[in-house]
């Protein structure tokens, strides 16, 4: 059971730089990371959580797992907690 966190690699709003969290065993442990970390509800994006630079380094110290992009992704799909987008 891990949350993971990708480096801040996405401009968004505010001028900064944002990072994907996710669990790679169950939502209920990533939307508890968040409360923990303080990240709104509205930062939830059908399998995971939209957070900016600014809160990077405090996830690693409450826990999260800093890994690649690519890592992260892969570890979401073999978890079977990958939610695309609908078309």
């Amino acid at each position: 059971m891990t949350v993971l966190i990708d480096p801040p690699a996405w401009p968004g709003p505010r001028g900064l730089m944002w990072s994907h969290l996710v669990s790679d065993s169950s939502l209920d442990e990533l939307h508890a990371f968040a409360v923990r970390l303080g990240v709104p509800e509205r930062a939830f994006d059908r399998d995971h959580y939209d957070v900016p630079e600014t809160v990077h380094a405090r996830a690693v110290e409450l826990g999260a797992e800093a890994v690649s992009s690519r890592e992260l992704l892969r570890r979401l799909i073999a978890a079977g907690l990958r939610r695309r987008k609908r078309h």
